[in-house]
């Protein structure tokens, strides 16, 4: 019995440093997202470089595509964004932006500067799609199947090893 008074708090605490351990070992770029294999939440929003003009999930409907999540007050964003005109210079899905809680000058200032990836880049004010699509922070990419569901989630900047071995295989699959 003087034994058991011992045991079990050693016992807690042997099991507490192996889920940490373990814990340790994860990567939180591959934090799984609950949307993936569920429709790509609703939106209505407008171009960055046209106020005037909304697209709307319904609009992508019947195409593969991407969306990335940038703000040009986002320093990976800018680390990551030489990858994404690049890419996006292939053609091989239309990429979009969704500039995330960013003032719109701000924005056009930025892809002015470092060049326009996108096909267009939706203007998220408020964050509120941002935070419809799980967005943790920014970049975040998203690859979007015909029928509106979201296939693919990645967290942090793009990496040419992220788009030759995840994107590009799911790209082609999806548009077979």
């Amino acid at each position: 019995m003087k034994y058991l008074r011992f045991l079990l708090p050693l016992g807690l605490f042997i099991g507490l440093v192996f889920f940490l351990g373990a814990g340790l070992k994860l990567d939180p770029k591959e934090v799984p997202s609950p949307l993936i294999g569920k429709p790509a939440p609703s939106f209505a929003l407008s171009r960055l470089d046209n106020p005037a003009q909304t697209i709307r999930r319904e609009d992508m409907l019947g195409k593969v595509w991407m969306l990335n999540v940038w703000a040009s007050w986002c320093t990976a964003c800018r680390e990551e964004h030489p990858l994404l005109v690049s890419f996006s210079q292939r053609k091989l899905l239309p990429v979009y932006g969704l500039n995330y809680k960013d003032e719109r000058m701000a924005g056009l200032r930025w892809l002015s500067n470092f060049g326009n990836p996108y096909e267009a880049s939706l203007h998220d004010l408020d964050g509120r799609i941002g935070i419809d699509f799980g967005v943790y922070g920014v970049p975040e990419t998203f690859v979007i199947d015909r029928q509106g569901v979201i296939r693919f989630k990645h967290i942090g900047p793009l990496t040419p090893e992220v788009i030759r071995t995840r994107i590009e295989p799911l790209v082609r699959q999806l548009n077979a």
